[in-house]
């Protein structure tokens, strides 16, 4: 049938096949942003990022003190833009970190779950060898043990004994 349509002149009053070229679609990770989310905060908890945040602040402030000799001064005492950056920081930052620890608490909760699963299994176990060893205790309760045994071998030879002894009486 294809190689009809290849053969046939084009008709005007009819739409052409649509033909798309497939290129495969990057698959978009839906956990990509909570990863970097997780990775920022676990980042800005650190020493190491507070002695960044430091050295930048004090560089940008002595820089723009207008104290020293003549320079480019990007941002003047009341330091505006200095204010607006940490701002911005500030911003960006507090979602990102509830962001990580609504992930996290997603994380706890299924550990929970799971040890609590893991938890009644366990005590569920814990109950039948409980009662398997209950019957146990029972079944050699009924059982004759090894002194009983020999003090009825005792009890039976001896009245053996005394029965030869009254017969060779007799």
């Amino acid at each position: 049938m294809a190689e009809r349509r290849r053969h046939e002149p084009r008709r005007l009053d009819q739409p052409r096949d649509v033909r798309r070229i497939r290129r495969p679609r990057r698959e978009a990770d839906p956990e990509r942003f909570g990863r970097f989310a997780e990775t920022f905060a676990r980042f800005m908890g650190t020493a190491q990022f507070l002695g960044y945040m430091t050295a930048v602040i004090v560089v940008w402030l002595v820089w723009n003190v207008p104290v020293g000799p003549d320079r480019a001064r990007w941002d003047e005492y009341p330091f505006i833009f200095l204010t607006l950056i940490l701002s911005l920081q500030a911003s960006y930052a507090a979602p990102l970190i509830l962001l990580a620890q609504n992930r996290q608490e997603a994380r706890d909760r299924v550990t929970r779950e799971q040890e609590r699963e893991a938890t009644a299994q366990s005590h569920a176990d814990m109950e039948f060898l409980a009662r398997e060893v209950a019957s146990l205790r029972l079944g050699l309760g009924e059982v004759a043990t090894r002194d009983f045994l020999r003090s009825e071998l005792r009890n039976l030879a001896e009245s053996i004994e005394a029965r030869s002894e009254e017969s060779d009486a007799d």
